[in-house]
């Protein structure tokens, strides 16, 4: 069996898709490869291959023992993409970002959301053949169509109506996630509810804090912040509502993507050049809150259109199924022994 140790943090800090994602992969390995991996978390035992996931201290200093075999990053975040999301103090973010890339450049292989990524990694000096590119995944276990029953419960809870046509935004309240265009676009649908699941889960380091806390605390009246959720209650939120709706002006490869479309939800994305060589033709886009707001209105309006738009999405969930990603990371992991001899106690 393959020694595989997972190095994580990231479930310490609640409503972010870098603990979503490491949970699927351990789950499926753990469900559907058990007889090929010998599966450790967080345990520092001897392994033939080390994935971090998280880029803590300690796990640096760990990838220096011989005992961690082959280390394996995981690449969520780059420098830019951190500026977008926290305001950092500007001694402590040069700080941080070195080690980030002195991470980075620390592992044997790296694997990527997004293939955008390959090209920026390159362009920090890490060559091309270190990088992988494997794109996160959902199981239809955890996500997956629900009953009327869970709609209507859901619905409910937040004091909406069940006839009303309903449009999810979900993720970390954050400038770049496009959260003023949602209520821009909100303001203009004043008919339809706007429901947005996810918070401050960095508080007051998230960039633009305190005016965002401000406009999350006195919303317009269509609109809904239901702050963190539990990932379990997520599958509800998605069949819940009628429209997955991302305005976020920079991503990877959202979660929040991959489990709507699980549960069979159309997407409605800002159109971003980095979702074209991965979602194809799986989503609607637009580039402006006008745009947002004519397709989303024909989207409650037009049942035929709507629903060639959830078979785009449902046709997206099946090409990122969980089965093809999990031949995807034991491909990847078996080429990796080629690199050093297996672990043997």
């Amino acid at each position: 069996m393959i020694k595989l140790e997972m190095l994580s943090s990231a479930e310490k800090v609640k409503g972010q898709g870098v603990a979503s994602a490491y949970r699927e992969l351990v789950n499926v390995l753990e469900r559907k490869a058990q007889h090929k991996y010998d599966l450790q978390l967080n345990t520092f035992q001897a392994a033939d291959i080390t994935h971090y996931h998280t880029i803590d201290l300690k796990f640096y200093l760990a990838s220096f023992s011989r005992k961690r075999g082959i280390n394996v990053g995981y690449v969520h975040f780059l420098p830019e993409t951190v500026d977008d999301s926290l305001q950092l103090p500007r001694f402590f973010r040069r700080v941080f970002y070195k080690y980030i890339l002195a991470f980075y450049k620390r592992m044997d292989r790296l694997v990527v959301v997004n293939p955008s990524f390959i090209d920026k990694l390159a362009q920090y000096g890490i060559e091309r053949d270190r990088v992988s590119y494997i794109p996160n995944f959902v199981s239809k276990e955890g996500f997956s169509e629900g009953t009327e029953e869970e709609r209507i419960a859901f619905r409910q809870r937040f004091n909406i109506p069940e006839q009303a046509f309903v449009v999810l935004g979900a993720g970390q309240i954050q400038h770049r996630k496009g959260v003023l265009d949602f209520l821009d676009v909100a303001k203009r649908l004043k008919h339809i509810h706007f429901v947005w699941a996810g918070g401050f889960s960095f508080g007051q380091l998230t960039a633009g804090y305190a005016e965002l806390k401000k406009l999350v605390e006195n919303p317009p009246e269509n609109v809904h912040f239901t702050g963190i959720l539990e990932r379990h209650e997520m599958k509800h939120c998605y069949n819940a509502a009628d429209l997955l709706f991302s305005p976020s002006y920079h991503e990877l490869f959202p979660m929040t993507i991959l489990e709507a479309m699980s549960c069979n939800k159309p997407l409605l994305l800002r159109d971003l050049p980095l979702y074209e060589n991965i979602l194809f033709d799986f989503y609607e886009r637009a580039g402006t809150n006008e745009a947002f707001a004519a397709t989303i209105a024909r989207l409650e309006a037009d049942r035929s259109f709507y629903e060639q738009t959830v078979e785009r999405a449902k046709k997206g969930a099946s090409f990122y199924s969980e089965e093809r990603l999990l031949n995807e990371w034991d491909a990847f992991y078996s080429s990796l022994l080629k690199i050093r001899e297996p672990v043997h106690e």
